[in-house]
This record gives C-alpha cells, structure tokens and sequence, in this order.
C-alpha cells in the first residue's frame, strides 16, 4: 500500500491493496533464471525450456505480437493467463509472423522495427533496434557484498514454498526517463518513484494515489512496456536502486510486451492497437458541462439554472445532476427523488428543446435504506465476504452509510442493473457520470469466483463496459463521464481526474495527472473545474477555467457552486470569456479529438509527444500541447507570472500579442487574469467559428481560417461531412490557400505577421484574390 509518512493523519480506505513480502536478511533470495534450452520455433515465435537459480524449471516464450512489439511470458503453464482475465481481456495480440533465427547459444526473434536475442546460457534478453543497435535490456541483478541478491531479475520470488510474484528488471541508464502508469499526480518523469498499480479513492491530485492505473510506461530511449496483469503490479522505476526499473507482477505468470518506437506517438499508436483504440465521444460533449453540484438540487433550480446560462449567453452543452437527483440515503439505486424532481420527464423535455443534453451521477453501490436492496440482496446481486455474506462496506469513508457492491461478474446482477438505467435514458437522459468503482475490497467474493484482489483493478472496466453497452443500445454512442479505469479503459470516454481540492497546487497536480494519464493511451480527459473540495477564491475560479477550456473534454463541478454568475462580475466575464474560446476553437479541438481517436495520441500532449529529443521536454510538466499547433501554459500560482518553455523544432506566437519567439527557450510571463500564456505555432491554420450557445450538431459553417505568420503550412480539419485539406504556400509576395474537401472558408486572416515587411501583397483563397479580414484576436480586447 502507499507510503504512509509518521505522525500524519491519513485517510482509510475500504480497499487497501495486500502488501507482498518484506524479504529478511536470512530468508532465501529470487530464483532468478539462469540458463534455458529451445524447445521449438514456430512462425511466431520461440518456446524455451528454462531453468532457476532453485533448480526448477520453468516455460518462456517469446512472440512477435505485431510490428515493433515483442511478446514475453514466464510462467510454470505456458497456457497460464491472468487471473484477471476471467472477467476482462486486458490485450488482444494478434497472430503476427516473427523471423527466428538459431545461433549458437543465441536465438532471435524478430518483428520488424524490434528484434528480442535471447542468449541461452547464461541467460539474458535484449531487445534490438533494426540497426542491431540495443534499445533496452534485461538487468542480470544486483548483488551485495555478502552475495544476497538485492534486486529482482526474471524469475520469481516464493515464500514458505508459495510463489508470491513474478519479476523482470531492465537496465536503467542515468540519463533515461519514464512516463505514463496512468493518471499520476505526482512528476511527470517517474524516475526514482514507485508506480503500484492499484486504484485508489485518491481523495485529491495531490498524492501517488490513483484512480485510473495503467501497467504501461513510456522510456525516452524511445520505446514502452506493457504488463498484462490486472493484479497490483509494482514498478519500481529505479527507486531502490538507480540502475533498473524492476517490475513485480503477483499473478499466475509474467506477461509482458515491448513496443518500439521511436517516436512516443508511434509507441502509444502500438498501445492502442494491442489494447484497443479510443472511443470518440459525439460532438456535443466536447462542449461545455455545468454540474449542479454536489449538494441538494430539485427540478425547479435544475430548470433556473438552465435559463439563466442561456440569458447570460454562457455556451453550454451538458448539465450534470450530480447525487441529489435521487433520494439522499438510497444512493445508487438510479431513481427519481419525486419529490425534488416531480416531473422529470416534462423537465428533460424542457431541457432538450433549450439545446441541454442531460447526464446523471451513478455508481455501482446501494445503500442499504434503498428500498430496492433487500430484494436485490436475496437474489445475489452483490460482491460477498469470505463467509457468503453480503459485502457491506464503508465507500463512503464514513461521510455517508456503507453500501453493498453490485456484482458486475454476475450477468443477472447486470441485467437487473441495466434495467434500471434504461428507463431513464429511454426517458431522455443522455449520459452517464460513472463514479467511484474502486473500492472492491481485497477478500471479496466475485459471483464468477474472482477474489477481490483478482477483481478489483478490472472492475471498473466492467462497471464503465455495462453503462456505455446500455446507453449506446438507447442512445446510439458510448459516453461516459468515468472516475475509475484501467488498462484498456479509452474505450471509455470520457473519464476525469475525480475530487481534487480547490487549491493551487491541486490544479498543478490535476495538470499532471492529465498529461500522465495522456502518455497511458487515454486522449480523452478532463477535471474538475474550479476544483471539487471547497470553493475556489474568484482568482483561482478564473485560472481554472482557463485551463478547463483548454483541456480536452471540460466540466464546471464541486462541494460548491461553480455557476459563474455566483462569482464576482469580473470573474464571471473572465469564465464566460474562456468557454467562448473554446467554442471558436470547435473545428480545431474537434480535429484534434478524431486525430486522437485514429492514432490514441493525446489530445493534451506532453511536449515530449512531438519533441522527444528535446531533453527539457522530458521533464516539462505543467504546460502542454492542445493539439499540435497550441501551446497552453495554465498559470498555477496566484502571483499570475510563471516560466513558459517553448519547445525546439518551431517558431511560437503569442496568442495575445503576436510576437513571435524561437523554440527552445524559457520565457518569464506575467497576463492579465483575462488571459492564459497560449502560443501558437508558427505557420499553423487555425480554423475558427463563431462561438454559439451550443456546439451544434451539423457541419461547421462561416469558418474563419487564421493563417499564423502568412507562410507555408497545412492541415487537416475533421468534421462530420467528411476531411478537408488546407495548405497554403508563401510565394514571395503572395499567399495561396488551397482547400480539397467539404468545408467552405468564409473569411482568410493573418495573424503573427508583424510588419508590412512580412505582410503578403496578395493573398489567393482557392484561386481568387480576397481581401485579408482584420483578426482581432484570441482573447478579448478589453482586459
């Protein structure tokens, strides 16, 4: 379990994960592999015959799992899998054909961009780029002065004849740096850190805790590794010695993938392709959500504040009903308070015809005042003790009653489940916020068998799996708005970074825990703006929803109001301004969401993503990429200045100033609270809207497209009438646009260019000379 410092408080969990053993000075070490034999080849890989420092044997094989991607299982039944695997399957490797090859003592087993050679005896693996140049390499072990063995290799370790966990260790140089094991809080680079891969109620973003774990980690010696296992594997990223990362995996065999790159993004690309690509959310929810709040709500406020946004011309897509929509006390038995909400169904129609979407807060516990528990209960729909009883465990950490766990391995309990979500889709609700899901306590007893250690990761890709198969059968998509996930879990999108508190460096840690959860194959993220625990002083409010509106996916939610005419007029303009931004952004962000889906590349990248031999980018961690052409650096401390890195390879232009700047360099910025630091690339095509009150279901119209420094550059603007190709190319004095698709651009404009100097004589849309508009700018005039 996570690191608990002396003498301060901390918060119990319902679910704490089993400590693996603290090996003493006299105890037996790991049986480490020491030598094998082939066993036979086949047209994908190897089979090995291998043999432990114990004297046992045991099977390694050794697979082309795609191109790039090397396959690694140790285990004592080469037809062993993870126990996990009994409700979920985490990776789906296809049949690829490898190239073997036979030397003496050596074998090799390529798959194209990566190559494993195996040396026979003694026992060793490294995996090979295609210029036979070593990429990464198992770690032989380390041993003290009196010959104990201080690090794992692969092999396994046992205790009182029980093997307790698998291992595998590679070398680690100094200068390397690890990314990903999903949304982390804690620094982006996670050397020197230990990843337990175990969700947690991570109770804010200011710990190592975790909702979302992912066994896959991201190396600037450009490639990954994955784990198959949705047990709580640890990675000790050269925490207790700074020479390997060891991986320790408490399953019935060792499972492991290496994906070559070199680029991060084709790295991700190979993710996703073994675990699945992203869910694309419909249009509309990248609009803006505004949450009622986590404290009571009725019909009559739900239908104030819906008229309210509207008069105040604040752009709104989604209103979120958070608990209070049912009976306080009953929580989640997925009905209607009538009392607070009369007459729900005329309200979603009301709604509806305002341009609302509706989503609902659910999770997947019951507390047992519900009325519908007692008979759920005799009919085995919840996760069970050791002794057969009823789970009824404490969820809520004593802040509301404990509650039984629906039990999603049981397909009557998921029937009776989805009975009660239909209904209320059918009714007109349109989404889901999939909430908690991670308390699934460790001696739980799964209708399947499953015991909770086995369960506990893997069930909330079934909880977020059973809700997103229900609303697409209604609703015709798969969105959800999940806290809890796994390996695997873009296929739910979208997902958020749960209850972080209201706090500058809960906004730092919240941004970090993004671009983590980013570099895991997750591009559909977002927070809670303003902060979830506490109410955000108005500063803090604004800063927050900048950053919101230049996230992926963006919700207004907390213990408080986050409605912005409940904050200061000066505050309220500043929000209501950035969601605007974002709306003009639409064919932008949108683009960049269907890129993110086709490729599982984030939608807020880490600069490492697109610059990955800048070493600085590696270690950047609270400003990101929206997209390829924005540069976002949210400003996280009440001083308002921070330092901006723009990264090497391109030229950056202010978004308010238009100044342009070289790549490479740091920056002291100070703004206004009118504004974020947002640079954009030089030479982008930014295709802009007029921002509406809501997203709109059609094609985009009017687009103004904003040529950045009136020289050469291209994109791609994605839309649901088909890809559109934009390029223009500077010739001396002229500058020529040409655009091959469905999207009609109403309006050219410059931006960046600075003097006449550089300003084109002539500018050609399409073969016709237009005259430039005037760009006013991202940002507003007034500050």
């Amino acid at each position: 379990m996570p690191y608990r410092p002396p003498l301060v408080p901390y918060e119990t969990f319902v679910a704490d994960p089993p400590d693996l053993p603290v090996r003493g000075p006299d105890d037996d070490g790991p049986a480490v592999l020491t030598r094998a034999e082939l066993a036979g080849t086949d047209p994908h890989g190897v089979t090995l015959k291998a043999t432990l420092t114990d004297g046992a044997t045991t099977v390694v094989r050794i697979d082309a799992a795609g191109h790039g991607v090397i396959r690694v299982r140790l285990a004592d039944d080469p037809q062993a899998r993870s126990r996990s695997a009994r409700a979920v399957t985490l990776v789906h490797p296809p049949m690829y054909p490898a190239t073997v090859s036979t030397f003496d003592r050596c074998v090799r087993v390529s798959a194209g961009a990566l190559a494993a050679e195996i040396h026979l005896d003694p026992w060793r693996i490294r995996f090979l780029r295609p210029d036979g140049t070593v990429l990464v390499e198992q770690d032989r072990g380390t041993a003290d002065i009196s010959g104990r063995q201080r690090t794992l290799p692969f092999g396994r370790s046992t205790v009182d004849g029980m093997r307790v966990a698998w291992h595998e260790s590679f070398v680690a140089p100094g200068d390397e740096r690890f990314v990903g094991f999903g949304e982390k809080f804690t620094p982006l680079d996670k050397r020197g850190q230990r990843a337990l891969m175990w969700n947690f109620d991570a109770f804010g973003s200011e710990s190592d805790r975790s909702h979302k774990n992912v066994p896959f980690y991201l190396s600037n010696r450009g490639y990954g590794v994955l784990v198959d296992s949705g047990l709580p594997v640890q990675f000790d990223v050269c925490q207790s010695t700074h020479s390997a990362v060891q991986i320790l995996v408490p399953d019935d065999l060792l499972d492991y993938y290496v994906l070559a790159g070199p680029d991060p993004a084709e790295v991700l690309d190979r993710l996703d392709w073994l675990t699945g690509r992203p869910y694309l959310p419909p249009r509309w929810a990248f609009g803006t959500w505004i949450s009622s709040g986590f404290f009571p709500d009725s019909q009559r406020q739900v239908l104030d504040r819906a008229r309210r946004i509207r008069q105040h011309g604040i752009p709104c897509d989604v209103l979120h009903l958070d608990c209070y929509w049912q009976v306080a006390g009953n929580w989640s038995d997925l009905r209607w308070d009538a009392e607070a909400f009369p007459d729900p169904a005329e309200m979603l129609r009301t709604l509806a015809g305002q341009g609302f979407r509706v989503c609902l807060w659910i999770n997947p516990y019951l507390m047992t005042a519900s009325p519908l528990y007692a008979e759920a209960d005799r009919a085995g729909y919840f996760l069970r003790r050791p002794d057969g009883g009823t789970y009824i465990a404490d969820v809520w950490h004593g802040s509301y009653p404990a509650s039984a766990i629906v039990d999603l391995t049981n397909p009557q309990a998921v029937q009776w489940f989805t009975g009660l979500l239909r209904p209320l889709l059918e009714q007109g609700v349109a989404v889901f916020k999939t909430d908690f899901a991670e308390a699934v306590p460790a001696d739980a007893v799964a209708h399947n068998g499953m015991s909770g250690v086995e369960l506990h990761n893997v069930y909330a890709l079934l909880f977020n799996d059973v809700v997103a198969g229900v609303t697409e059968e209604v609703t015709g998509h798969r969105t959800v708005w999940a806290r809890s996930s796994y390996l695997g879990g873009q296929r739910h999108s979208a997902q958020w970074s749960g209850d972080v508190n209201a706090t500058w460096p809960a906004l730092a840690g919240t941004l970090r825990g993004g671009l983590s959860h980013g570099l895991s194959g997750v591009p559909f993220w977002s927070h809670d703006t303003g902060g979830f625990h506490g109410t955000p002083d108005p500063e803090l409010y604004v800063r927050w929803s900048q950053f919101g509106a230049l996230s992926p996916l963006l919700r207004l939610h907390g213990t408080t109001s986050r409605l912005p005419w409940d904050f200061p007029a000066q505050a309220q303009r500043h929000v209501v301004a950035a969601l605007r931004l974002r709306y003009r952004l639409m064919p932008y962000l949108w683009s960049a969401a269907v890129r993110a889906a086709r490729t599982g590349a984030p939608m807020m990248r880490a600069l490492l993503v697109d610059t990955p031999d800048d070493p600085t980018a590696w270690t950047t961690d609270l400003q990101y990429r929206l997209g390829t052409d924005l540069l976002v650096a949210p400003v996280i401390d009440p001083v308002a200045g921070r330092d901006v890195y723009l990264p090497e390879g391109d030229d950056w232009i202010d978004a308010a100033t238009h100044r342009r700047y070289a790549g490479g360099q740091h920056l002291r910025v100070t703004v206004p609270l009118s504004r974020t630091p947002l640079y954009v690339r030089h030479g982008a095509l930014l295709p802009l809207i007029a921002p509406g009150d809501t997203v709109g279901d059609g094609p985009f119209t009017d687009v103004t497209l904003v040529s950045w420094g009136a020289v050469d550059g291209a994109t791609v603007v994605h839309d649901i009438d088909g890809d559109t190709n934009i390029e223009a190319i500077r010739d001396g004095p002229q500058l020529r646009v040409r655009t091959r698709g469905p999207l009609r651009v109403g309006q050219l404009v410059l931006a960046g260019v600075g003097d006449d100097e550089h300003r084109p004589a002539r500018s050609l849309l399409n073969g016709e000379v237009v005259t430039v508009g005037s760009f006013a700018g991202l940002f507003p005039a007034r500050d």
